[in-house]
């Protein structure tokens, strides 16, 4: 299937600015008004040299705006030249004395990392989107991409590139220039960014002034795939190297990754420890100076794992020097010492301390660990976050997938970058804590699993901005006539505490599940998507997820519409390509909606089959 990333915005804003004007007539809002914004990931925004730079020994070298993230040849000719053009200084963010890198501005700059015949498909992030939206006539200036460097810390974005101050800009420029709010969507590292926008706007803005900002300026935010609670694999690129497909070893992976400060943004923390912010008190009235305090709630200590299901790092270290009683799982003379650190422990520099005279990041880590989230005075990124202020807000995520949550580490006897190996890792997957090698852990699974790259337990945090009353739905992804849909209204939901829906599922059928509240803040909706084996970084480009966004802002946008949310009682064609050819019965599938029509070009029978009516008539069905 192509890649067709996005394409949510392109369909429903082509549709707002042919139907705004009359189908919005009477409702709060001129859709027709809207703007995307759109907040990429961790290494989804392409970066350019701004220096020269003569490469010896290679007959390619960089010039200013030439590609550096993502040019694979030049990675593979000149891979020494091409990490001078990446590395940051991991004490002060600043760029190899030979080289800098920027990152590229509008879509042009996420639209695909590394353009070229070969390479092109492969790294296309929103190449797709864009031709939809040329294809159905949205503005220009409908779609707005906000890139940013991936490897900065939130403060250094700010103090560097005055991220936060033209993110601000962007949305009041949108507003002025289209008349109405934006849409929000962001992917991964793009939902941090955006926690953080969120907070330092609260410094820009007078208190009382801040929520009529949000309101007037932003309808909606679609937080996809959000490590709300951190990600387990960081630990994984932090200590022996994550190489993402590129062709690198693990240990030059490794290097190139603690280079960055954001490398710590997306570590795990507890999901019961939060800071008090210094400046708080021009909020509270309190009189609290200082840098940021950190406090556990007593769950904390009364758990082992920090509310994630496993110890998150097991690690083998030489047994040289004293180790805290509190870590030491068994000491014999002579032998190695294994400690285990949660997400805590991770979180709060503990981890770093431990392993502080083996390894040579350790300290580099550890001060920018102090520096740029524990000490910074806007936000700690590494807490819990709260349901943003939002009027509507979406948090959707892949589950049901194998998805590491532990590891096991020890010396590999070789020099650094290379002085770690991992000896075990273990998975939640069906209920269950598996290791690498097939045996089961004890611990806190969830009951299910995550997308692949972030566990259950982070993703599914924002379940917590629901209410104490949820409504429930879980139907097929595919198009379905409503004989499989279940419904479970008014659940309690406890704060803190998982939902559960006693649901049956068919073994072969992948589902997605909707949990949602319109009730419990007067004006505000909240919703939360389970997508079963929707992949962490292809979501995006998942065609259900791209349907029902379109439904619900459909929905949102009739002045017709009876229910808070769109019905999921049924789910037909949409689009010609929703239709095909069911070979068993010889005629296009879903007859109600789809007949057999050809068009010259036309070379299998699927391409033939096309909708009945258009797709105004058929969303009718849907308010």
């Amino acid at each position: 299937m192509a890649n067709k990333p996005f394409l949510i915005f392109s369909i429903l804003l082509a549709f707002l600015a042919v139907a705004g004007g009359d189908s919005g007539q009477g409702s709060e809002l001129d859709y027709s008004k809207l703007s995307g914004i759109i907040i990429p990931g961790f290494a989804s925004t392409q970066l350019r040299a701004w220096s020269i730079l003569d490469c010896p020994y290679s007959p390619l070298d960089f010039n200013p705006l030439d590609l550096v993230w993502l040019d694979t040849t030049k990675l593979l000719s000149a891979v020494n030249c091409w990490l001078k053009c990446m590395l940051l200084d991991p004490y002060n963010q600043t760029d190899h004395p030979d080289c800098k890198s920027r990152p590229d501005s509008g879509l042009s700059g996420i639209t695909e990392l590394d353009p070229g015949y070969i390479t092109g498909p492969l790294s296309s992030v929103w190449k797709e989107w864009i031709k939809w939206c040329i294809e159905f006539g949205i503005e220009a200036n409908a779609i707005i991409a906000v890139p940013y460097d991936w490897r900065l810390s939130p403060s250094m974005l700010e103090e560097r590139d005055l991220y936060f101050h033209k993110l601000k800009l962007t949305f009041e420029t949108a507003f002025k220039l289209r008349g109405g709010p934006s849409l929000v969507f962001g992917h991964s590292l793009g939902n941090n960014v955006f926690r953080y926008f969120l907070e330092w706007l609260k410094l820009e803005i007078a208190p009382k002034h801040y929520i009529q900002w949000l309101d007037q300026h932003i309808h909606a935010y679609f937080a996809v795939a959000a490590p709300l609670l951190g990600a387990t694999e960081t630990i994984e690129a932090t200590l022996s190297g994550f190489t993402f497909g590129l062709p690198v070893s693990e240990g030059t992976a490794r290097l190139m990754f603690n280079s960055f400060a954001s490398s710590l943004w997306m570590m795990p923390f507890s999901k019961y420890c939060r800071a008090s912010n210094k400046y708080w008190k021009h909020f509270s009235g309190g009189k609290q100076v200082g840098t940021n305090t950190y406090h556990c709630d007593e769950e904390e200590f009364k758990s082992n794992f920090s509310g994630w299901p496993t110890k998150i790092i097991n690690i083998e270290i030489p047994s040289t020097r004293e180790i805290p009683e509190a870590n030491l799982s068994g000491m014999e003379c002579g032998l190695p010492t294994q400690l285990s650190f949660s997400a805590r422990e991770i979180a709060d520099g503990s981890f770093f301390k431990a392993i502080e005279d083996y390894d040579p990041d350790s300290k580099r880590l550890l001060y920018q660990l102090e520096k740029s989230y524990l000490g910074d005075p806007v936000l700690n990124p590494l807490t819990p976050w709260d349901r943003p202020p939002i009027k509507n807000v979406f948090c959707i995520y892949g589950s049901n997938s194998k998805t590491k949550v532990g590891y096991y580490f020890a010396p590999s006897g070789k020099p650094y970058p290379d002085n770690w190996i991992i000896t075990d890792v273990v998975y939640e997957y069906e209920g269950s804590l598996v290791t690498r090698s097939g045996n089961l852990v004890e611990g806190n699974p969830g009951s299910i699993s995550g997308d692949e790259t972030v566990p259950y337990n982070s993703l599914s945090w924002c379940k917590n901005w629901l209410g104490p009353k949820v409504n429930i739905t879980r139907a097929p992804q595919s198009e379905h006539d409503g004989s499989d849909v279940q419904i479970d209204l008014n659940v309690e939901h406890h704060y803190g505490d998982d939902i559960v829906p006693n649901m049956t599922r068919f073994p072969r059928v992948k589902y997605i599940t909707y949990y949602e509240d319109s009730e419990s803040l007067p004006g505000k909706r909240t919703a939360v998507w389970e997508l079963d084996k929707a992949n962490h970084r292809n979501i995006v480009r998942s065609s259900v997820l791209m349907r029902e966004l379109w439904l619900e802002m459909w929905r949102d946008i009739h002045p017709d519409a009876k229910s808070e949310f769109v019905t999921k009682a049924k789910r037909g064609p949409l689009r010609d390509e929703d239709c095909y050819w069911d070979y068993g019965k010889a005629r296009c599938a879903w007859p109600e909606y789809c007949e057999y029509r050809y068009v010259f070009g036309d070379v299998h029978l699927g391409q033939s089959c096309r909708l009945r009516y258009t797709s105004a008539d058929l969303l009718l069905h849907y308010l």
